[in-house]
């Protein structure tokens, strides 16, 4: 279930391939034991048009949209491993940056719920 979406400058690729990035947070996130295997999905977004700070560096944050019940410090963790993974990969980008997000199950609905 756990969603990872990267908005990324579109420029990313100097330094690292897009699907490696895509890569590294799925096998970081999957490598936590917080997910069953093969549950994990990860996107990326690419914008050309941004400002960081009122300047055009290079960018990636993540936002995680995983389901209830991980507690504050499971998370937290998370984010920080993936961050971790990705400034390994990328050392020269200045931001990096996660958020975490909790899925109400209640209002949640796919194709296998209607």
């Amino acid at each position: 279930m756990p969603h990872f979406v990267l908005d990324c400058s579109r420029t990313i690729d100097r330094y690292a391939k897009v699907d490696d990035l895509i890569k590294v947070v799925h096998d970081t996130a999957e490598g936590t034991g917080l997910f069953n295997k093969g549950e994990v999905k990860v996107r990326i977004n690419l914008y050309d048009h941004y400002t960081v700070g009122g300047r055009q560096d290079d960018f990636v944050h993540i936002i995680a949209y995983i389901w209830t019940g991980r507690s504050e410090e499971q998370r937290s963790d998370l984010s920080r491993q993936i961050v971790k993974a990705l400034k390994g990969i990328l050392p020269a980008v200045r931001v990096i940056s996660m958020d975490i997000r909790e899925i109400n199950r209640a209002t949640y609905n796919n194709l296998d719920t209607v």
